[in-house]
C-alpha cells in the first residue's frame, strides 16, 4: 500500500481517529468516527465530538458529499456527465475557453495568486511536465524491473508549455482557457486542501465544531476536542524512515493544535525505484528532477488549501529560502525534516512540540 500521508498512522497510534463510539448520557459530547475511499485517490477520515451518533453521521454524509462534487470538479482524469472539469479544461487547451464551476475559478486564481507570492515554485501550469513523470512512474510502479527516468530532453520541451500566464481566467464569464495547446493543469499540489478548507468553512456553518477531517493526512482540526479532559488535539509526525507507526518512537515529534491545518510534503509518498533510488513525485520546476532538499517538510497554519499549497513549495526551496517564506506569512509554522534525518522548525512551531514541552493541555 503506498504512503499517501505522513501522518495518518500516528492519527491511529495516538488514538485520534480509529478510538470507537461510546455511549453518552443525554446532553454530553460522546467521540465517533468514519472512513470513505472513494475522493482524492485517498482515504478521508471524519473525527468528531456530537451529542450523538446520529447527528454525526448527518454531518459525515454531508462531508462526503462534497467531497465527491469536488472531486469531480478538480479531476484531471476522468469525465464526468453534465460537468466540465479540469481535464475538460485540459482537453480544450488551444481550442475553447470552457465554463466552469465557481469553486474552479476559485481554485485556479488561488493557485496563480500564491505562484506569484512564492518563488513560483508551486505551479499548475506544470501538467506538461508532471504527466510525462506520472507515466513513468506507473510504468515503473508495475514493472519495477524495467523502471526509468524520462528523457531529459523530452522533459524540457514540456516545460516550454507551463507558462501559468496563459491560463486565462474570465472571471465575469466563468471560463477558463488555456491559450497553449499543449498546455495541462495539474492541481494536485493544492485541490485536496482546497477542498478542504472549503467543506470545513461549510460544516462548522451548520455546527460541526469539534473534530478533524484528513484527506489521505492532509489535517484539518476543527475546534478542540470535547472529551472535558485536552484542550487542543495532538498530531503525530511520521519520522519517514518508518513504514508504518505503530509507536510513538517512530514519530518525529507530536504537535498539539486547535483550528489550523496540518499537512506534510515527503519522499516517501509517491515514488517508485530506479536503480535502488527513490524517485519520489515532488518535481523541481528548474532542474525538472525530484527535489532533493528534504525528506519531508510539515506545514501548520489555519487554511487547508494555504497549507498544501506551501508544503510543496517549502519542500522545493533551498533551507534559507524556504524558512524565509514560511515565517514571512502570518500564523504559519514549518519543520523541515532534513536528508541526514535532523529536524529544524520555526520559533512557533517549537511552541506547539512535545518535545519542547508542549501538550494538550498547555503550550509555552
Amino acid at each position: 500500500m503506498k504512503r499517501n500521508s505522513i501522518l495518518v498512522m500516528a492519527l491511529i497510534m495516538l488514538s485520534l481517529i480509529f478510538s470507537g463510539c461510546r455511549n453518552n448520557p443525554e446532553g454530553e459530547f460522546a467521540k465517533y468516527n468514519d472512513t470513505f475511499f472513494d475522493t482524492f485517490d485517498t482515504m478521508t477520515q471524519v473525527v468528531g465530538y456530537t451529542k450523538s451518533e446520529q447527528e454525526f453521521n448527518a454531518y459525515f454524509e454531508k462531508i462526503h458529499t462534497r467531497f465527491e462534487e469536488l472531486h469531480k470538479l478538480y479531476d484531471i482524469y476522468n469525465d464526468y456527465e453534465g460537468i466540465n472539469n479540469i481535464k475538460t479544461i485540459n482537453d480544450n487547451a488551444g481550442i475553447k475557453p470552457i465554463k466552469v464551476d465557481k469553486h474552479i475559478i476559485d481554485l485556479i486564481l488561488f493557485a496563480k495568486e500564491w505562484y506569484e507570492k512564492t518563488d513560483g515554485r508551486t505551479n499548475i501550469a506544470m501538467g506538461a511536465v508532471l504527466s510525462i513523470w506520472h507515466d513513468y512512474r506507473e510504468l515503473g510502479e508495475g514493472d519495477p524491473g524495467n523502471a526509468k527516468l524520462p528523457p531529459m530532453e523530452e522533459l524540457r520541451e514540456a516545460k516550454d508549455h507551463t507558462d501559468i500566464n496563459k491560463v486565462i481566467v474570465d472571471e465575469a464569464n466563468s471560463t477558463v482557457y488555456l491559450s497553449d495547446s499543449r498546455m495541462k493543469l495539474d492541481v494536485g499540489a493544492i485541490a485536496k486542501g482546497f477542498a478542504t478548507e472549503i467543506i470545513v468553512k461549510e460544516i462548522m456553518t451548520e455546527g460541526f465544531t469539534s473534530g478533524i477531517i484528513s484527506p489521505g493526512g492532509n489535517i484539518r482540526v476543527l475546534g478542540k476536542p470535547l472529551d472535558g479532559i485536552r484542550e487542543r488535539w495532538g498530531i503525530g509526525i511520521q519520522d519517514p524512515d518508518k513504514m508504518m507507526v505503530t509507536a510513538e518512537e517512530n514519530l518525529i515529534d507530536t504537535i498539539f493544535v486547535n483550528n489550523a491545518s496540518v499537512v506534510s510534503s515527503g519522499d516517501y509518498q509517491r515514488y517508485y525505484v530506479v536503480d535502488g533510488k527513490v524517485i519520489h513525485h515532488l518535481i523541481d520546476p528548474d532542474t525538472l528532477m525530484p527535489g532533493e532538499y528534504y525528506r519531508a517538510v510539515t506545514i501548520v497554519t489555519e487554511d487547508s488549501g494555504i497549507a498544501d499549497f506551501l508544503s510543496t513549495t517549502a519542500f522545493l526551496l533551498p533551507y534559507e529560502k524556504s524558512r524565509r517564506l514560511v515565517e514571512s506569512i502570518e500564523n504559519t509554522e514549518a519543520i523541515w525534516v532534513m536528508p541526514d534525518g535532523s529536524v529544524e522548525a520555526t520559533d512557533g512551531m517549537k511552541r506547539i512540540m512535545k518535545s519542547h514541552g508542549a501538550s494538550g493541555s498547555n503550550v509555552k
